[in-house]
């Protein structure tokens, strides 16, 4: 392992995650971002229709019968389909800001678990539960973390405390079967690719930043264009699980995501997904399910990071450049610059 801090700042920036697993922030703390990995071709399970995921997930089930099992329940229709197979359950569901936050999803995930006759537990989040959980996921992690994982770690207390010995989770339905409907929109240029994934450009707001472009550059195709499909199999799905992964260790609660055994049989229809029907095939088993529901879209987990850094004035810290204008940056990338600063704050 060699200490390369500002490689490390770079790569958080950029990707929200320290891509090269030989380079760490400081002497001794080798970061886990990468201990997440993907399950193994021989293992997975071919999927060409809906009643194919059916079966797969339901069979998936048959390993957890005697154990308590709780869910991650959002108003989507990832977690609306596990809930199915769940009947009984608890069920938790982030509610943020009293309630008036993502409102049409608390009434969605109340749907469902009526539905299935689950006990549906609330998760109340705000900025202290943010502070209260952020330092724990970072020392488990040894780098910055991700906006969501605070607020897994309360949610996956809660669990562990209602006695829940397993949490079922859908996190990666998305990127399996079609759901990353903006970045599958368009078949992307090199160039248009690095710009549209690159979270936080570090040049922007580091004082030393480090050029990140060689992550790219394998998923360069001969024509111009980039290889995205496969760039999001092996940096997006890494970078987004090692986030549950990560919560979920830090509390010591097991998890389990049924979809992530699953593969779609047939390549990924882009022309469907490109014209107002992601995850076709999940959406289809959701309507079988679920057949007087709506099937809403995709909305990902939310967190109010706009609302928690309205007024923040950005970081402070000497890595940190001092004309950086706070005004042009979302939320998220405010997390990241303010992220990054605690965990530094806390090991210098």
């Amino acid at each position: 392992m060699m200490v390369d801090k500002q490689y490390c700042m770079s790569s958080f920036m950029a990707f929200r995650c320290i891509i090269d697993d030989d380079k760490d922030f400081y002497e001794g703390m080798s970061h886990r971002d990468n201990v997440f990995r993907p399950v193994a071709e021989s293992e997975k399970i071919p999927c060409k229709t809906a009643e194919d995921i059916h079966r797969a997930i339901a069979a998936q089930f048959e390993q957890y019968k005697g154990k308590k099992l709780g869910i991650m329940l959002s108003g989507g229709i990832d977690s609306g389909i596990l809930a199915y197979y769940m009947k009984g359950c608890d069920a938790y569901t982030f509610r943020f800001l009293g309630g008036e936050f993502q409102q049409i999803e608390l009434e969605r995930a109340k749907r469902i678990a009526d539905a299935n006759n689950m006990t549906l537990h609330y998760v109340d989040i705000d900025w202290k539960t943010v502070e209260d959980n952020v330092d724990a996921v970072m020392e488990t992690k040894n780098s910055p973390v991700h906006s969501i994982e605070p607020q897994i770690l309360a949610a996956a207390k809660m669990a562990l405390a209602d006695g829940v010995e397993v949490m079922i989770v859908g996190e990666s339905s998305d990127l399996i079967f079609g759901g990353m409907d903006l970045m599958l929109s368009k078949d992307w240029t090199y160039e248009e690719w690095v710009k549209r994934y690159t979270f936080t450009e570090p040049a922007e707001v580091l004082r030393e930043p480090v050029d990140m472009t060689p992550v790219y550059e394998p998923y360069r195709l001969p024509d111009g264009k980039a290889d995205y499909l496969r760039f999001m199999d092996d940096i997006f799905a890494i970078e987004s699980s090692s986030s549950y992964l990560n919560a979920f260790r830090t509390a010591g609660l097991a998890y389990f995501d049924p979809y992530a055994k699953l593969v779609m049989a047939e390549p990924l229809d882009l022309v469907k997904c490109r014209s107002g029907e992601p995850k076709y095939l999940v959406r289809e088993l959701y309507h079988m399910l679920y057949p007087s529901f709506d099937i809403p879209f995709k909305i990902p987990m939310p967190r109010p990071v706009d609302a928690y850094f309205a007024d923040w004035a950005g970081p402070t810290r000497p890595e940190f450049r001092t004309d950086i204008d706070m005004s042009k940056y979302t939320g998220n990338q405010k997390w990241q610059m303010w992220c990054l600063e605690r965990f530094l704050n806390k090991y210098e």
